[in-house]
């Protein structure tokens, strides 16, 4: 799971979420959400911080086929295309279970929220393809443990180990694990127990699923219109190019799917979680930030406070910050500047505009009017604002002094 910091303004119903999502993990044991979880989640602070760290993305890139999946007719030979698509159209049984009564039971807990499973299994799709084409066992375990890369820091993120190696086999750095891929330290915060075994395991399709809804329902959310929904999926990697994919999935699930038999859903052939091609780099190479694409791990809310972000700052790829939630707030995330809050820094007046936001004026003979003019090019502070692969704050919308003329004065 992976999110980018600079959504934090577009996530003031998630962020509510967050602050109790500590004490409700460890008051209370595994299982399915209750209305008092979430009652008391829409009514927690907005003080959070959310790390960010770029360059991490590994998802399975497939887009589903342009053709709707049709049933079979007897007796009637089907075109390629459309076995093609009738045969993406199939989820493995177990899994498809889990996708559906994980909507019901959020549908219980969280009505507002207005979760389709059909989300689910787009997730699902992306993140391991269907728990590798449904390798899980009739209780929805795992046959065999489903990992992300390692989060060393060689191409993705560097999270040293937050679980001992419980989750993830690795007792030196973290890796997202199952068929939602959770972070081990993500799961701490939002695990659950979907088949009610008393237990609740990232590697259990219907624990992950579950989990995953109530993430997604994280706050207020409204999953029923389109900025709901776009929020929720980018919360879970805040990737352009990952919303467009799940939102792909999501709209060719909707018009028709069917269980397949588990362990013989088709499985994504992209580099990714549930896949044979373990991922060597981030979606889009390493070191890519293009179209939007910079999203960081998502490593949950971090109740407690926040510092004001000086300009100087960078981000803090620590493993408090960039790959896991601590709720006892081990490392400050203050160090990490969002560029949707800061607004103090304000543009040096003893330099010239930049070039990229203000016109050159170009050469003129008259000399300037000491005061400041209307026509006077200043920077518009909605460049910057969209900026979100820079970390440098945005400049405030304080005046920006008179610039000196560009060519001097007429000699006397």
């Amino acid at each position: 799971m992976r999110f980018n910091g600079t959504m934090r303004r577009g996530l003031g119903g998630t962020a509510a979420a967050v602050a109790a999502m500590a004490a409700l993990t460890a008051s209370q044991g595994p299982g399915l959400v209750a209305h008092e979880e979430t009652a008391k989640q829409r009514h927690e602070s907005d003080e959070v911080r959310w790390s960010e760290v770029p360059n991490d993305d590994s998802y399975h890139t497939e887009l589903p086929p342009l053709k709707s999946p049709e049933p079979p007719k007897p007796g009637v030979k089907r075109s390629p295309v459309v076995v093609a698509s009738w045969v993406q159209a199939g989820i493995p049984a177990t899994v498809l279970d889990a996708y559906r009564k994980a909507e019901t039971a959020m549908r219980r807990s969280d009505p507002g929220c207005g979760l389709p499973w059909q989300l689910l299994a787009a997730i699902g799709k992306v993140e391991s393809g269907h728990a590798g084409g449904g390798r899980v066992d009739a209780h929805g375990t795992m046959l065999s443990p489903i990992l992300g890369p390692v989060l060393n820091g060689a191409g993705f993120a560097n999270i040293p180990d937050t679980d001992g190696g419980v989750y993830d086999g690795d007792r030196t750095f973290d890796r997202a694990v199952g068929p939602m891929q959770f972070i081990p330290s993500t799961w701490a915060h939002w695990k659950r127990d979907g088949n009610g075994d008393g237990r609740s395991d990232p590697g259990n399709v219907y624990d992950a699923a579950l989990a995953a809804g109530a993430y997604l329902c994280a706050g207020s959310r409204d999953l029923t219109v389109r900025a709901g929904l776009d929020a929720a999926i980018l919360s879970y990697n805040h990737s352009d190019t990952y919303l467009r994919t799940v939102l792909s999935w999501l709209e060719f699930y909707r018009k028709g799917t069917h269980p397949v038999a588990d362990g013989e859903g088709p499985v994504p052939k992209s580099p990714g979680a549930g896949s044979p091609n373990e991922p060597k780099h981030p979606v889009g190479g390493p070191g890519s930030e293009k179209d939007g694409d910079h999203g960081g791990i998502e490593v949950g809310p971090q109740p407690g406070h926040t510092k004001t972000p000086s300009a100087s700052a960078s981000p803090d790829p620590s493993p408090g910050d960039s790959g896991s939630p601590d709720p006892g707030g081990s490392t400050d995330p203050g160090s990490s500047p969002d560029p949707t809050d800061s607004g103090s820094a304000t543009p040096d007046p003893g330099t010239s505009p930049d070039p990229s936001t203000t016109p050159d004026p170009g050469p003129s003979t008259t000399k300037p009017d000491p005061g400041c003019t209307t026509d006077a090019p200043s920077p518009d502070p909605t460049d910057t604002a969209g900026a979100t692969e820079s970390p440098s704050p945005e400049p405030s919308t304080t005046p920006e002094p008179c610039t000196t003329p560009t060519v001097p004065p007429a000699a006397d």
